[in-house]
Parts: structure tokens; sequence; C-alpha cells
């Protein structure tokens, strides 16, 4: 299926590994300028790299999102490189650290506001910035795709990351009013759940690549959360995430908008 993006400018936050970098790079396989965001410069060059090597347009857009004047200035800058923001993916985040010794995260109580701003600061401000500054431009032009990365954890909540649950369930609510508020304007927003994701950027544990029911017992216990797991034999990849982000950043999806989309293997099942 030709989705019609070519000459569509994407960026996409948190694109240096994983989930964003297999976003940035299927995007600029449809014909996208792509930008790509992360903290770490270097990331963000190598998948910059990895386009250019298979004949794309990128662009690296290195920037702490959590810091307003410093995610605009890099939207300014892929802006100036590739041309006006046509789809934003918001797919940075980060999940609740676990103890020092490993194992379960901690409970609510046991946390403090300090681990509660770096959550929010990711997953709820880093989006806020990054629609704010490319919004006016979509308006303008009257064409706009936006697409948050959320986890199922914020659409049926999960004991033991109640913040990071209620962050990703402001993503949600924040999409379905963006949608509602820029209908008019031809802007489609919408999320995308998902649930554990195994990727090149986890090294070791049940989520890393290498990872098999028999090598690692915890993943094995882990499938039976994830009906079709259980017929695959393996978590999510990144593969599996990047054709429906790219669906929903096309005109193909022009009459979806305030969805949220669950990509986890059945994990939560509305």
């Amino acid at each position: 299926m030709d989705l019609n993006l070519k000459g569509r400018v994407a960026f996409i936050t948190g694109g240096g590994q994983g989930v964003g970098r297999r976003i940035a790079l299927q995007l600029a396989e449809e014909g996208c300028a792509v930008a790509v965001n992360d903290f770490f410069a270097e990331r963000a060059d190598a998948v910059v790299a990895e386009i250019r090597a298979a004949g794309g347009q990128g662009h690296a857009a290195p920037a702490d999102i959590t810091d307003k004047a410093r995610i605009d200035a890099a939207i300014a800058g892929a802006v100036a490189a590739l041309g006006p923001i046509d789809i934003l993916v918001n797919n940075a985040g980060v999940t609740v650290e676990r103890r020092s010794k490993g194992g379960m995260a901690p409970l609510f109580l046991e946390t403090d506001a300090d681990d509660w701003q770096k959550i929010l600061a990711l997953n709820v401000n880093g989006m806020l910035h990054c629609c704010h500054a490319v919004l006016p431009g979509m308006k303008e032009r009257r064409w706009g795709k936006i697409v948050n990365i959320m986890s199922e954890a914020g659409r049926g909540g999960e004991a033991r990351l109640a913040v990071y649950s209620g962050a990703k369930a402001a993503m949600l609510g924040f999409a379905k009013a963006i949608a509602q508020e820029h209908g008019r304007d031809c802007i489609n927003v919408n999320t995308v759940a998902l649930g554990a994701v195994s990727h090149e950027g986890i090294k070791a544990g049940p989520l890393s690549p290498e990872a098999t029911p028999e090598n690692n017992e915890l993943l094995g216990r882990m499938l039976g959360a994830y009906p079709i797991a259980k017929g695959l034999k393996r978590l999510s990849r990144p593969e599996d995430v990047a054709p429906m982000v790219c669906l929903l950043a096309s005109d193909r999806a022009a009459y979806i908008t305030g969805q949220s989309i669950g990509i986890s293997g059945g994990f939560y099942m509305l």
C-alpha cells in the first residue's frame, strides 16, 4: 500500500534507538524527510547515517525535550534543514527506575517528588513542548499528523507504575483534546499503546533481543500476559509498531483521530 508520504517532513522524539529508531527508518523508507531527536547526539547521528545510507533524507536534532527552549531550537533547526514539520511522533519516554538491587519497581508511597518529576517531565512536558512548537505550522497549512507513543499502563493502570501510568494516561487525554480542537484544521492526533517491547537498546534481561523462553525464565513467564505472544513465542518488537505509526501519519488514516490503538499482543483489550 502506497501511503503517499513522499515529501512529508517528520520529527521523531527519542528516535535514537528502539521503537523510535524503527519509526524513523520506516518513515524515511516511505519517502519522508526525517528529523531524528534524541537526548544523546551520537544516537541521533547514527540513525540519520542509516537513513542517508539507504538513500533517504535525514537530519539530527539532538535536544532534551524537557527543556522548552532547547527543543524549540531543535525543531527550528529541523525546519530550516528539511522544511515545515508535517508529522510529529512523540516517542521519547521514561519509566520508573527499578530498585538499586533490581527486582520490582517501588510502590507509589516508596517514591518521592523527585522521582515523579523525572517521569512527568519527559513523558508529559516533553510532549507538550513539541506539540506547542509544531501545531501553529500544521494549522496554517491545514495538514498535520501527531502520534503519541504511550503505554498500556496508561490505558489500564499498573501497580508499581502509578506515576508512569498517570503520565501515559495524560498523553491519551491530551491527544483526544487536541484532536477535538484541531479537527477543523485537518490535523489528526492519535496514540499507540505498547506493552513490553524487545529492542536493540536493551542489552540484558527478558527484553533483550537475544532472550528466548528457553534461555530466560522471566521472559517465559512474561509471554503469558500477552495472548498473541503465547503463539508467536516472543514479545513485541519495533517493527510491529512502526507500520501502524506510518499508517496513522498518512492520509490513508484521514478519518482516524482521537483514538488509542493497542499494539501489545492483547495485553489490554477494550
